[in-house]
């Protein structure tokens, strides 16, 4: 009985020990496969590092805002008689826009006239008095002051009747009306806003570290949605003397010549001032190509290798951006290819596949434009 036992756990251990060697056979011939076994080829873009043209420049936000701007009111109640200008028109200063009922007033005015002119003709009366000395002099004095009332009650009316008509206070682009004809209109009701636009304003803040580098007269581009290929051109006309304490920024304000009014109040627009004359010949990179990590920034420079490419990680000193580039301080040479989409894939020695496909080539564009669809 003791004899079968033994057998048995012997049979048993051989039966288990030829599995286990089996499984561990089979593991050690599959790990050592999957470490043979080439590893796949990455698709990926890619660019050649270059040297360009780079002047140190600031960016930031502005608002384009006109010189004049004003919302159009009367200054008189009264009936619109008449309406003479069109929506969203040019107009010319002292153009006359809008004129009220001024029937009564300009009655008041004649008989005011009539009442001046038989002031003047009892004037002229007491003075041949005077001279004749039938009257005393405080008579003719008084008859002066009443000739002057006169007057001066004719010139009254006339600036009330002048109140009745609304003129173009500068030259710009009148808004959509919002009075009719026939309607009661009181002091101050709103008519249109008048705008100028040539020149216009651009108003934009800088931090106050950026000073120093700040002077009337300087350069200032400009770009606008909706005209982002065109980049317009003024000067820095005013500098606050004053920093925001609550944002350490300055106020600056740049003119615009503005010749064919595409600039509009109320615009933004993306802005950009020169720091320095001197243009200097740096390496640019797209900012897609850079790994950035707290332990240092890095690329993928492609090798050829046994004629295929791979790809080894070399880290990288990198300074200002603008668009989609960045100026490679160390790391790089003019002539390098790296790796500018795909990096995720990588590691040091992977084999690549560089794609000629051009829309998945990421933008190096130094001033790329959103463009809304």
């Amino acid at each position: 009985m003791i004899k079968r036992l033994i057998i048995m756990l012997v049979a048993c251990g051989l039966l288990f020990g030829g599995i286990f060697a089996y499984k561990a056979v089979g593991n050690h011939f599959m790990n050592q496969f999957f470490d043979n076994m080439p590893a796949p080829t990455v698709t990926v873009t890619a660019t050649t590092v270059s040297t360009h043209p780079w002047r140190e420049q600031q960016t930031t936000i502005g608002s384009f805002a006109a010189i004049n701007e004003t919302q159009l009111t009367t200054e008189a109640s009264g009936i619109v008689n008449d309406i003479m200008f069109d929506n969203a028109t040019s107009v010319k200063k002292g153009q006359l826009l809008l004129t009220l009922d001024a029937s009564v007033d300009e009655a008041e005015l004649r008989r005011l006239e009539s009442v001046a002119e038989l002031a003047q003709l009892e004037l002229r009366r007491y003075q041949r008095l005077f001279r004749d000395k039938n009257i005393s002099e405080s008579e003719l004095k008084r008859k002066e002051s009443e000739a002057k009332q006169a007057i001066a009650a004719v010139d009254s009316q006339k600036a009330r009747i002048e109140q009745k008509s609304l003129t173009a206070p500068f030259d710009g682009i009148i808004g959509i009306r919002e009075v009719s004809l026939g309607q009661l209109m009181s002091p101050g009701t709103a008519v249109a806003t008048l705008t100028s636009v040539t020149p216009i304003h651009l108003n934009f803040t800088l931090p106050e570290q950026q000073l120093s580098t700040l002077k009337n007269g300087q350069t200032v581009s400009a770009t606008i949605s909706a005209q982002p290929d065109e980049v317009f051109t003024g000067t820095v006309t005013a500098i606050s003397p004053v920093v925001t304490p609550s944002s350490r920024s300055v106020d600056i304000q740049a003119t615009f010549d503005n010749p064919d009014a595409v600039l509009r109040s109320g615009m933004f627009a993306r802005v950009s001032l020169d720091q320095g004359e001197e243009t200097q010949n740096v390496l640019l990179a797209p900012q897609s190509a850079i790994q950035f990590n707290p332990y240092g920034n890095a690329v993928f420079v492609i090798q050829e290798q046994d004629d295929a490419l791979t790809v080894q990680q070399r880290f990288v000193q990198t300074g200002a951006r603008r668009g989609d580039m960045i100026v490679i301080k160390d790391g790089l040479q003019s002539g390098d290819r790296i790796v500018t989409s795909g990096l995720l894939k990588l590691r040091n020695g992977s084999n690549i596949k560089i794609s000629d496909n051009e829309r998945v080539q990421p933008s190096e564009d130094l001033d790329p434009n959103v463009v809304n669809q």
